[in-house]
């Protein structure tokens, strides 16, 4: 027999996925959408009688033991009219739901790596705070040519919102970006 290296089982029942999916009080729509995997996959896991196998194992195991990371992993309501996907690749990094007009901003953070985040340290950014996040990631105000770039942006002026919206807010020197919802 192979010796085993981690403390995980072989399989699990389709009784135990819905046990678990229970315990976390999803659905079965939500919980295919937390594990990555269609409705109609747990719709067969949860009925089946054959042993499931795969990753899902060590997944169901960690969602068993730290229920929490389901609901640190949720998207909260849209309850302002903008939202910014702070991203690094493909992963968000940061939420960042903005009321310009009441001059309002909230903020999710999705790693616990704070240079990742797009505040860093700061969990109840201010107003100014995010004005300064987006300059952050545009050309400065000052570079030189500065009014050739704005053309070529097609845009009649310096507004950081603006040129994040035409250029996802990346930057040269690094792999992180922004995807804007009104």
């Amino acid at each position: 027999m192979k010796e085993k290296l981690f403390a995980v089982s072989d399989s699990l029942s389709g009784k135990d996925i819905k046990h678990l999916r229970k315990k976390l009080k999803l659905t079965q729509r939500e919980f295919a959408e937390l594990v990555k995997v269609s409705v109609k996959t747990i719709e067969r896991w949860e009925t089946g009688e054959k042993p499931i196998t795969g990753p899902i194992i060590t997944l169901a195991k960690l969602l068993n033991e730290f229920p929490q990371i389901q609901s640190e992993l949720k998207i909260p309501k849209k309850d302002y009219p903008m939202r910014l996907w702070y991203m690094y690749e493909n992963e968000v990094c940061t939420i960042i739901d903005v009321d310009e007009r009441e001059r309002n901003v909230r903020i999710c953070n999705y790693t616990r790596n704070y240079a990742s985040r797009a505040f860093g340290r700061v969990e109840k950014p201010t107003y100014e705070q995010y004005e300064e996040f987006l300059e952050s990631r545009c050309f400065p105000r000052s570079r030189d040519k500065m009014k050739l770039i704005l053309r070529d942006l097609d845009l009649p002026f310096y507004d950081p919102l603006m040129i994040i919206e035409k250029t996802q807010g990346k930057m040269a020197e690094d792999n992180f970006w922004i995807k804007i919802e009104r």
